[in-house]
């Protein structure tokens, strides 16, 4: 693996898929790179690292992540 801390295309799709491996999401679909923005790289890094650290997650926990992902997404 890269250095994350890099804002690049490929890095935003290991961090996504990161995050979606961590959450055993059934509905990935609804999670692809190509709807983030580099824009909000930061914040996703800084959420990649918090999942990465914990070994499970509450149903809320669950939720708040996946609420602050979708508020990541592109508009449109």
């Amino acid at each position: 693996m890269g250095d994350l801390n890099q804002a690049t295309q490929e890095n935003l799709a290991i961090i996504i898929e990161g995050i979606k491996a961590k959450l055993n999401m059934a509905n990935t679909a609804v999670m692809r790179p190509e709807d983030f923005d580099l824009a909000n790289y930061e914040d996703l890094l800084y959420l990649y690292n918090m999942v990465q650290k914990k070994a499970n997650f509450s149903i809320n926990e669950m939720t708040l992540i996946v609420e602050e992902l979708g508020g990541m997404r592109k508009q449109g």
